[in-house]
């Protein structure tokens, strides 16, 4: 048996993945996994610093590493859908650009995706959970918003100003919206473990998809107060058929957001290895 870290978040879409394997219903008889939980900008800072085995990112993160490989399993893509801007009112793109805006990290693809929108703005970091309640109490003036707030924005009678995955769909002719992957460290697995670890993960994935309710159950636990209905739209809006096999549509996306990044100097010379 070889030990793995393996680093995921604590949301609920992630959960839901993992569930095949952290129930015991998918077994590996190759793997003894040691879970790490993070919130997705620590697990980008982490990976930068080579701390684990296997781990999710963001795609936006990957530009900036060495070492790691993309697994074809696990990838968050929005399909026509994806991070939004919120404030308490409405503003123009022109008046977006002069207002303080809190981001959920500069490592994430959200903010990747909104520096190419936008350009230049001025951004306040906060983690991701914070963002709504800091529009609220006027702290920032809008907020770039992931996970499910999302879709639940409106109960908190805030504005939608920007819809990032309908841009981008509009402006790749219908590419999924590359915002999180699984990456394997190159340095400390083979090619051949890495792809065993990924074939197994997509079992676990499956897993989840056939078994919904009790998959859903358990993802619930990571739910943040979110109704289960809210976290089952949530579940199935990230956990689709890209998620069990990014394919061709995930790799050019991929490939899309960072040849456009570096065109703007976003990003440093990147390379992309696939599992």
């Amino acid at each position: 048996m070889i030990d793995i870290t393996l680093g995921h978040t604590p949301d609920a879409d992630d959960a839901f993945m993992f569930y095949g394997l952290s129930s015991g219903k998918i077994r590996s008889n190759e793997f003894r996994i040691n879970h790490e939980i993070e919130d997705i900008e620590k697990l980008n800072k982490r990976a930068m610093n080579n701390e684990l085995d296997i781990t999710a990112i963001s795609v936006h993160a990957y530009a900036f590493l060495k070492d790691y490989v993309i697994l074809r399993s696990g990838g968050s893509f929005g399909v026509n859908y994806g991070p939004i801007v919120l404030a308490k009112e409405i503003f123009s793109k022109g008046d977006l650009t002069k207002k303080i805006i809190a981001i959920p990290g500069k490592m994430t693809s959200a903010y990747l995706l909104l520096s190419l929108f936008l350009g230049n703005f001025k951004e306040k970091e906060l983690p991701f959970h914070l963002i709504p309640q800091a529009i609220i109490d006027n702290h920032v003036d809008a907020g770039l918003v992931i996970h499910e707030i999302q879709i639940a924005y409106d109960l908190l009678n805030l504005h939608k100003i920007i819809d990032l995955g309908s841009w981008w769909h509009n402006l790749t002719n219908g590419l999924p919206v590359p915002l999180g992957i699984n990456i394997a460290n190159n340095k400390t697995l083979t090619l051949e473990q890495i792809r065993s670890f990924d074939s197994l993960f997509k079992n676990s994935i499956i897993y989840g998809l056939n078994n919904m309710e009790e998959a859903l159950d358990y993802a619930m636990k990571y739910g943040r107060g979110q109704s289960k209905d809210m976290i089952s739209k949530f579940v199935k809006m990230y956990v689709n058929e890209i998620t069990v096999d990014m394919g061709n549509g995930g790799k050019k996306s991929i490939e899309r957001i960072f040849q456009m990044a570096s065109e703007k100097n976003l990003i440093p010379p990147f390379q992309i290895y696939f599992a």
